[in-house]
């Protein structure tokens, strides 16, 4: 009796990864430079070098092809595995000094922000479907500050008669696009002025 015969899919694999690489790269400069209204299936499939049936095989949609950029540049790659779990986030987490620990997620969230400064631009101006992802995005991050202000509660860190729900509310202020863009784009400020600004503002906010 013959053996069974085995097939390597790794390198079909490595090769899907690569493809939706590429279209995501040419997402993200078909919608920094047209805008969302201008972003086109078909302009990101040229961009790439790809056919528009590939981009709507491997994401569906214009908006969830947005939408998996957007992840990608929150996250800083394309894996699988939730914010929770990444190794900044986890070190942030065992962090047990809390000035230290707002100074953390004060650098993170600028360099979520610098990734997805020029995205969540992009969106704010381009109508009711980028609204929508927006409103998507935002409703992810007042979860994400929400989670952080609760692990500051449990661990004692945060201040004593503060209510979390406000404490959250000023966080996802303070940690949104917006305020990054306005300080480094409108004001000129540097990514390090930003950062310290935004330490100082969450220790006052938190601590």
């Amino acid at each position: 009796m013959g053996q069974r015969r085995t097939y390597d899919t790794s390198g079909r694999r490595h090769q899907a990864a690569l493809r939706r690489a590429a279209i995501l790269d040419a997402c993200r400069t078909t919608l920094e430079g047209a805008g969302y209204a201008g972003l086109t299936i078909r302009a990101v499939a040229e961009r790439a070098a790809v056919s528009q049936e590939t981009v709507y095989k491997t994401f569906g949609s214009k908006r969830q092809l947005v939408k998996a950029l957007y992840d990608r540049e929150l996250a800083g790659d394309d894996e699988p595995v939730p914010m929770a779990g990444r190794p900044a986030v986890r070190a942030l987490i065992a962090e047990p000094d809390s000035r230290r620990k707002v100074a953390g997620y004060a650098h993170l969230a600028r360099q979520v922000s610098e990734r997805i400064g020029a995205i969540a631009a992009a969106l704010a101006a381009g109508g009711p479907e980028a609204a929508d992802l927006t409103a998507e995005a935002d409703r992810e991050r007042l979860a994400g500050v929400t989670a952080f202000v609760g692990h500051l509660a449990a661990t004692g860190h945060l201040r004593p008669g503060l209510d979390p729900a406000a404490a959250a509310d000023a966080c996802w202020v303070l940690l949104s696009p917006q305020v990054y863009r306005l300080s480094t784009v409108d004001r000129g400020w540097t990514a390090d002025a930003y950062e310290d600004w935004l330490c100082r503002m969450l220790v006052a906010a938190l601590l």
